[in-house]
């Protein structure tokens, strides 16, 4: 026979709060959940997935695995200029 009061109280219909809206019901522990994210707005599911370059790390990384053209926009109009020339 399971112990009692050892349990915590179930809610089967618990609210799922994001930015102060309710985004879903589901069954916790909890009467309301709070959270930042969820399937709704995260990018992963929406499709609206951006990078976020924090102090270049994104091009440092391009860079130091060569998949990003290392020349400056100055040295390809040079290179461009002088192919016109001849």
């Amino acid at each position: 026979m399971p112990k009692s009061d050892i349990h915590p109280e179930w809610y089967p219909e618990a609210k799922v709060y994001c930015n102060g809206e309710v985004v879903m019901t589901v069954g916790a522990t909890q009467p309301e959940i709070h959270v930042d994210v969820w399937s709704g707005n995260h990018p992963f599911y929406t499709g609206n997935q951006k990078i976020i370059d924090t102090e270049g790390r994104v091009e440092r990384f391009l860079r130091k695995y060569g998949m990003m053209d290392t020349r400056t926009s100055s040295q390809e109009s040079s290179t461009q200029e002088g192919s016109a020339e001849k």
